[in-house]
């Protein structure tokens, strides 16, 4: 199948995403993926979607656990 977006499409998309994004790679063990992939999809999302979720989830949760413990400090502090 031929590819649909014209080399201009895809440079106006890239040239886009280079300003609204900030990409984040990650490396995981081999067959990670494929796991990370089908859990994802179970839920309906993509892995990006289901990592950013995942992500804002675990935030929110560390965030609640530091004001319920006010003397705890954060690592790094």
């Amino acid at each position: 199948m031929a590819n649909k977006n014209s080399a201009a499409r895809i440079a106006a998309n890239n040239k886009y995403n280079a300003k609204a994004y900030d990409r984040i790679g990650i490396a995981v063990h081999k067959g990670k993926k494929d796991v990370i992939k089908a859990h994802a999809a179970e839920q309906g999302e993509t892995i990006n979607a289901f990592v950013t979720r995942a992500i804002d989830e675990t935030m929110e949760r560390d965030n609640a656990n530091k004001e319920k413990s006010p003397g705890a400090s954060s690592p790094g502090e």
